[in-house]
C-alpha cells in the first residue's frame, strides 16, 4: 500500500521536486499552494492540488484534509531575507501562524510525521565554523527568527502533542527550477537572469560573503529520508548543507560575468554546514557539485 504525503508549497522550486520524487517512488501526493511564489508548469500532473494559503484557511478544513495522510512536508513559506526586513507582517503571517496551522491540523488529522523545512538563516553570523545544529542561535532577519520559532513549535507539538516532527535546516539550494526573477529569487538566480539580459551581475557588500550551497537533489533526498526513518525523531534539527562553501565572488566567476558593486546588506559573513548528524543518523549524504552543475546550467541557458 503505498504512503500519502501532503507537501506544503508543492509547486515551488524544492517543493515540486520533492513531489517528483514522491511519485516516482510511488507516493500517493498532495499538494498545498497558493501559486504565489509557485507555478503551474511545476505540479506533477499525478498529484492532487488544492490552491490554499496556509494562514488564511479554515482549520477543520484543513484538518479534513489530513485525514488518512503519513506525513506532511511543509516547505511552504515566505522566503528571503530582505523582503522579509522591508515587510516583516505578511512574513509573520505565512511563517509562524501558517506553520501552526498545518501542525494544528496534522495533529488532529492523525498524520504520522511532519518534515519541516528549515533554515541556517537560524544561525545568524556565527563564529562556529563548520556550524552543529547546538550552535547558538541569532537570526539576523524576521524570516531568520520565524524560521527558527516553526522548528521550536515543531519541537512543542512533539512533546506535548505526541505529533513526531523534524526539522531540517537548508543552507543556500540551488538547482532546477530555481526561480530567475521576483522578490524569492536567490544569487545563482539573479546572476544567471542578469546574464541572459546581458547585464552586469550585481553582488552586495564585497562579494567576499561565503555560502554553503547546497543542491536541490540532495535536498530532497533529506526530506525522504527523515520522512521515512524507522524512529521516531521528536523535533530533532537537522543541518541540510553540502559541507562546502564558496564566496559569491567564485559563483560570479564560474557563471563568467562582469561584476558590479554597491549594496551593502546586513548578512552573515560566511556558512557551512556541518552536516555529520544528517550523514549519521538519517543516512544522508550530498552528492550535488556546484562548479560541475554551473558548467551545465549554462549551457541549458546558453549564456
Amino acid at each position: 500500500m503505498s504512503k500519502k504525503a501532503v507537501v506544503t508549497g508543492g509547486a515551488g522550486f524544492i517543493g515540486s521536486n520533492l513531489v517528483d520524487q514522491l511519485i516516482a517512488n510511488s507516493w500517493e501526493v498532495y499538494i498545498i499552494d497558493d501559486m504565489s511564489t509557485g507555478a503551474v508548469e511545476n505540479i506533477n500532473p499525478a498529484a492532487s492540488c488544492w490552491n490554499q494559503d496556509i494562514s488564511t484557511v479554515d482549520i477543520d478544513e484543513l484538518t479534513h484534509f489530513m485525514k488518512g495522510v503519513d506525513v506532511v512536508f511543509h516547505l511552504a513559506a515566505l522566503a528571503r531575507v530582505q523582503p522579509s526586513i522591508e515587510n516583516p507582517i505578511p512574513y509573520n503571517e505565512v511563517n509562524i501562524k501558517g506553520t501552526l496551522n498545518i501542525l494544528l491540523a496534522a495533529h488532529r488529522g492523525g498524520v504520522k510525521r511532519v518534515v519541516y523545512s528549515a533554515s541556517s538563516s537560524a544561525y545568524g553570523e556565527t563564529k562556529i565554523l563548520p556550524t552543529p545544529e547546538d550552535a547558538p542561535t541569532n537570526p539576523l532577519s524576521p524570516y531568520g527568527l520565524q524560521k527558527y520559532v516553526g522548528e521550536q513549535y515543531c519541537k512543542m507539538f512533539s512533546e506535548v502533542y505526541g505529533l513526531d516532527t523534524v526539522s531540517l535546516r537548508y543552507f543556500n539550494v540551488y538547482g532546477e527550477r530555481m526561480t530567475l526573477e521576483g522578490a524569492y529569487c536567490l544569487v545563482m538566480g539573479i546572476f544567471a537572469k542578469q546574464m541572459l539580459d546581458g547585464k552586469p551581475l550585481t553582488i552586495t557588500n564585497d562579494g567576499n560573503q561565503r555560502r554553503d550551497f547546497t543542491y536541490v537533489g540532495d535536498v530532497v533526498n533529506a526530506n525522504i529520508l527523515a520522512a521515512t526513518h524507522k524512529n521516531n525523531l521528536n523535533g530533532d534539527v537537522f543541518n541540510i548543507g553540502n559541507g562546502m562553501n564558496f564566496s559569491v565572488n567564485e559563483v560570479a566567476d564560474m557563471l563568467g560575468g562582469e561584476k558590479t558593486y554597491g549594496e551593502q546588506r546586513i548578512e552573515p559573513n560566511e556558512t557551512l554546514a556541518d552536516n555529520t548528524k544528517a550523514r549519521t543518523i538519517l543516512n544522508w549524504t550530498p552528492i550535488g557539485n556546484l562548479p560541475q552543475w554551473i558548467a551545465k546550467y549554462k549551457k541549458t541557458l546558453n549564456i
